[in-house]
Formats: structure tokens, C-alpha cells, sequence
């Protein structure tokens, strides 16, 4: 089993130690958010788990607990999503020049081919535009150079939940010719760089740019880097048709995540949290800013897997 942590929320900025609670647990409880009445109890023993991939865009509180992650036997890397933007869209995320400098460290703690760098989403304004893009990403490309050997790229997808957040930003949406027109000039700079290019859930066939149809949850990565087949993990069939990703256990919860970024499709409003889930958050709960009401129907583990609670 492949465990994201996660779509929803950035736990290595935010709780990282209640991440590191649960796998000495050895087990964890996620709420079905379609569903709230169901809860999920997912056992997270390293030798059930194929690899932890972690979501974020600021793991500096992380690092001084990834090597005790790293000693307890599991296989993980990251996608660390550093992008060119300023407060007006990310006001919560600490300033590029500080995250270039986490992401060097995690490099050099982890090793460059666990830590994958997203450009994502891209945004195109009247000022963000083409050039303005273009130039960003190079000289993050410059400053990340030695520290990745894959930078995945997409688009802003015009959901209608955040296009209020976003009306006054005066956003447009991509056509596919420039989408194909900015995505080689980035492949052109990575390559420069030795950073391989690939893009994430968009339909738009880029091949002849060098840019292939990347997996952010990745079987290939997972199997170098864990030493495991991990072929019974098929398409992720609850993301977005052109995802790539397989099959894998979010252990995140939705509107939990600080940073605030206008764009976020994880959250429903602005602010991020929702009011009462931070004071919810208590890094020995066996929930993420969550708890137990009585009325939940709790799965239990797979044949074979006993609980531990």
C-alpha cells in the first residue's frame, strides 16, 4: 500500500509530529469526507507500506523527524512544490529565497531523487505571463540545479470553488497552444539543467518537447527506491482522468492546511482552516484535527492485518 500525506493538507509543515505519533502507532484513522459518518482504520506497520510520499511546500519543521521516519524502515520521498508566487496567492508560505534553502537541505538529507519539484500550479495573469513565467522558472531551475532530476509542471484547472478566491487575481485560462509554447521553453531551461520535465494531469500531448506524462504517486520511483514490486497498485481512479498516479491511502483531512493559498482546491475558504480545526489538532490523536464523534462506522483493517488499537 502506497500512503499520501497528502493531497489534503501539508502535514510536514504542519504536523509532522503527529505523523511520527502514528507510525510508531502503527496505525491511523482518516473520516471519509463524502462520507463523514465512515472512518477508515489504515494500518501504517512499515512492512505493509510500500512508501509514504509526502505533499508540501515547506518541510523545514520536518527534517529533524525524517531521519527517525527513515530508521523505522520506510521508504518515502517528496514533492515539494516551490513556485514564484507572492503573498497576494500564497500568504502563508514562507519567502522563495528561505524554501530554496530547505529544499537544499532535504536534498542533501535525503537525496536528490526522493525530492521532486513541482512548478504547479501555473497561473497566467496580464503580469504573470508567458516571460514573466518563463524567467521565474529559470532561475528556480538555476537554484535548484544538483538538488532534483525531476520538475513535474501543470496548469491552473478552473474549478468553480476557488474561481471566487481568485476572481480579482484576473486569472485566464491556458489554451493548449500556450500551454505547448511555455512548457518548451521550461523544457528547454530543465534540460539545460539536468532536470528531467514531465506534467501532471493535463491532456495536452507535450512528447515533442521532450515532456512526458508524469505520476506525482509514482510505481517506478516507489520500486527504486524501495526494492519492492509494487504492481498491484493500479490507476488512482478517484483523481482527475489524464492523472497518472496510482493507486494510494490519503491520511490528510481537508481545510487543515495553514498556508492559505488562494488557489488551493483543498480548502473552502480563504483563510484554509476552518474555524474549531486547529484547536481540534493533538499530535497523540489517532485523527488529524479530528476526533470520534460515536456515530462513525469504522472499517476494519484487511485480512491478515491486525489492529493495534
Amino acid at each position: 500500500m502506497i500512503v499520501s500525506a497528502s493531497r489534503r493538507t501539508d502535514i510536514p509543515a504542519f504536523y509532522g509530529p503527529w505523523l511520527l505519533n502514528r507510525l510508531k502507532a502503527g496505525e491511523v484513522l482518516v473520516r471519509n469526507p463524502v462520507q463523514p459518518k465512515q472512518v477508515s482504520r489504515i494500518i501504517l506497520a512499515p512492512e505493509h507500506i510500500d512508501a509514504l510520499v509526502f505533499w508540501t511546500k515547506n518541510p523545514e519543521p520536518f527534517l529533524h523527524i525524517l531521519p527517525e521516519i527513515d530508521a523505522m524502515g520506510y521508504s518515502s520521498y517528496f514533492l515539494f512544490t516551490l513556485t514564484p508566487y507572492d503573498l497576494r496567492l500564497e500568504p502563508g508560505v514562507p519567502p522563495g529565497e528561505e524554501r530554496i534553502g530547505v529544499f537544499r537541505k532535504l536534498s542533501a538529507l535525503a537525496g536528490r531523487e526522493r525530492v521532486v519539484w513541482r512548478y504547479d500550479p501555473v497561473i497566467l495573469t496580464e503580469t504573470m505571463n508567458a516571460a514573466w513565467h518563463a524567467s521565474s522558472f529559470a532561475l528556480l531551475a538555476g537554484a535548484l540545479a544538483g538538488y532534483t532530476e525531476r520538475c513535474i509542471i501543470s496548469f491552473l484547472d478552473d474549478y468553480r470553488k476557488i474561481r471566487n478566491r481568485m476572481r480579482d487575481i484576473g486569472y485566464v485560462t491556458a489554451g493548449k497552444e500556450e500551454m505547448a509554447d511555455l512548457a518548451g521553453r521550461f523544457a528547454g531551461t530543465a534540460g539545460a539543467f539536468d532536470i528531467a520535465l514531465c506534467t501532471c494531469s493535463q491532456d495536452i500531448d507535450l512528447s515533442h518537447c521532450g515532456i512526458t506524462h508524469s505520476r506525482c504517486i509514482d510505481r517506478e520511483l516507489i520500486g527504486r527506491l524501495s526494492g519492492r514490486r509494487v504492481d498491484a497498485a493500479g490507476k488512482d481512479r478517484s483523481q482527475r482522468r489524464a492523472c497518472g498516479c496510482a493507486e494510494s491511502r490519503d491520511i490528510g483531512s481537508y481545510d487543515t492546511c495553514m498556508h492559505g493559498c488562494r488557489y488551493c482546491y483543498a480548502v473552502s475558504n480563504r483563510k484554509g482552516v476552518l474555524p474549531g480545526a486547529a484547536a481540534l489538532y493533538e499530535p497523540d490523536s489517532p485523527m488529524l484535527c479530528d476526533r470520534l464523534r460515536g456515530d462513525e462506522s469504522i472499517t476494519a483493517p484487511p485480512s491478515g492485518m491486525p489492529s493495534l488499537f
